[in-house]
């Protein structure tokens, strides 16, 4: 799937019930990020660290991405200091990631192209 497709997509509710994304699919969503989004290590949480040369532009990235949550409906792990931010997205319902992951950081991935 190509960025473009993601950001086309809405994310779809998720009460469980469904396996998370296995490897090769966590595999071929990450060819649609920007190379600096990485999966932890039990494979359940997508990472990035966003550096910024002032407060109020960390800020002001933080509120985009806090205005994409809601619109989507998904909610990141925000680490917020005074010139980052790390953004972490996981599937809390599943306890790993699914599509709505990826979704929401292609989303922040155009923020910041």
């Amino acid at each position: 799937m190509s960025q473009q497709e993601l950001l086309q997509k809405k994310c779809e509710p998720c009460e469980g019930g469904v396996p998370p994304l296995d490897q090769p699919a966590i595999a071929e969503l990450m060819k649609a990020l920007d190379t600096d989004w990485q999966v932890s290590d039990d494979g359940k949480t997508l990472r990035r660290r966003f550096d910024f040369a002032r407060f109020t532009e960390t800020m002001g990235f933080v509120n985009a991405v806090a205005w994409i949550a809601e619109s989507e409906n998904h909610h990141p792990e925000m680490n917020v200091s005074f010139r980052y931010c790390v953004v972490e997205w996981r599937t809390h319902a599943i306890d790993g990631l699914s599509e709505n992951d990826f979704i929401c950081a292609a989303k922040v991935d155009r923020l910041v192209a």
